[in-house]
């Protein structure tokens, strides 16, 4: 017996549905949850639209100080990167989202927790592997699963019925999801994948045509993996990201067009707007190249892999991530210094990166006359390390 549910709440037209759908099939009080990402006026009138659909309360929570600190800071010092192009930006912010709802849901002693997203996505699993990790005994309730509307017109039709005002939107051909670190589009027109996106769709970046015609310089500092200043200013997480977005907006960086396997097995066309995250993540590897020794710079990057298909997955709150941020943090310990980026027509080149716990000595480097390395050394190393080579080629002959 279901008596009071808490539903992750954005306002749309599905989560507007989904609270007397919920109501009339369970019988029980409705709490709408909405988390503040950054998606900005996507949250006007958010507690009138809950309230008037028949929410007896809903909470809305400024998460952007937590998102940038406990998950987007944890992804990039992993080097987390979905299929070689995506910065996760949809991916990471589900778990906290649901982390929250099942806060509320203790607090308000309800029994089930309820989301928005359909039975084809990744988002599901996101939300309810959260749920299964921090609340365990909770009923898990999945409209999009359960219901027998077909699609948007059915939903606005069942809204009407019962006197329940429909969010007034502009109708877009695709759909959208924004956050502090991203802007995620698909579906609609994009399901063709030999479609190419209008330029009216992009919010965060200019194109690269109309992009300055000059390229300009910025400067990230970061303490021990973690980004702390832009060009030599201090700044919070979130505002970071805010700055570097809008500069790498301005040069077109950070669009990504891609085919992607969704973890239910579909193929799904995603295309992704990321200027900062993109500025950020190669900042970061460039100064990890000056200092982390090769064997764990090269295992860090296996595990880079790992760590995208668990934050993918919706696999956050799990002893395998848990312990695959131990890895990481041991390894950032040195990664503190100064990256120098050329951002220009949508590309964001590092031309400089300097570090006081830099490994890169010029000395070794240099192919002048050196007193440290002795090339003749280098014989008798090629003689072992190719020995299996020579012993194989033997055998052949």
């Amino acid at each position: 017996m279901v008596k009071k549910v808490v539903l992750a709440y954005s306002g749309g037209l599905d989560t507007s549905v989904m609270i007397p759908w919920i109501k009339e099939k369970y019988g029980c009080e409705v709490i709408a949850f909405a988390a503040d990402l950054g998606q900005e006026e996507e949250l006007e009138g958010l507690k009138e639209k809950a309230v008037k659909t028949g929410a007896s309360k809903i909470y809305i929570q400024d998460l952007k100080k937590e998102f940038a600190e406990d998950f987007l800071l944890p992804m990039l010092k992993a080097g987390a990167i979905y299929e070689g192009q995506y910065l996760l930006g949809t991916s990471v912010a589900r778990p906290l989202i649901a982390k929250k709802q099942v806060e509320i849901a203790k607090k308000e002693k309800a029994d089930a927790l309820a989301h928005g997203a359909t039975g084809k996505g990744n988002d599901q699993v996101r939300f309810e592997l959260t749920y299964k990790a921090l609340a365990p005994d909770m009923k898990i309730i999945a409209p999009w699963r359960e219901w027998d509307l077909k699609g948007r017109q059915e939903e606005i039709e069942y809204a009407k019925k019962r006197n329940i005002p429909v969010p007034v939107t502009k109708d877009k051909p695709y759909s959208s999801d924004r956050n502090l670190w991203h802007i995620s589009y698909e579906g609609g027109v994009l399901e063709d994948p030999w479609f190419e996106p209008k330029e009216d769709m992009f919010v965060l970046t200019a194109s690269a045509e109309k992009a300055p015609d000059k390229p300009e310089y910025v400067e990230v500092t970061f303490e021990s993996g973690k980004p702390t200043s832009v060009n030599g200013k201090q700044l919070a997480p979130v505002q970071l990201i805010d700055q570097l977005n809008k500069l790498g907006g301005k040069h077109g960086i950070g669009r990504a067009d891609m085919v992607e396997n969704r973890l239910v097995g579909i193929k799904s066309r995603g295309v992704y707007e990321t200027p900062g995250g993109t500025i950020l993540y190669a900042a970061h590897q460039a100064l990890e190249s000056i200092t982390l020794d090769r064997d764990t710079l090269h295992y860090k990057q296996v595990v880079a892999q790992r760590y995208a298909e668990l934050v993918y997955y919706g696999q956050w709150f799990t002893p395998l991530k848990e312990a695959l941020d131990a890895f990481i943090d041991k390894t950032q310990e040195n990664v503190s210094g100064k990256v120098r980026l050329k951002l220009y027509k949508g590309n964001s080149l590092v031309v400089g990166r300097k570090s006081s716990k830099s490994l890169y000595n010029v000395a070794l480097a240099s192919f002048e006359k050196e007193e440290v390395y002795n090339q003749k050394d280098a014989e008798g190393f090629i003689n072992l390390f190719g020995l299996p080579i020579k012993v194989a080629a033997k055998l052949k002959k």
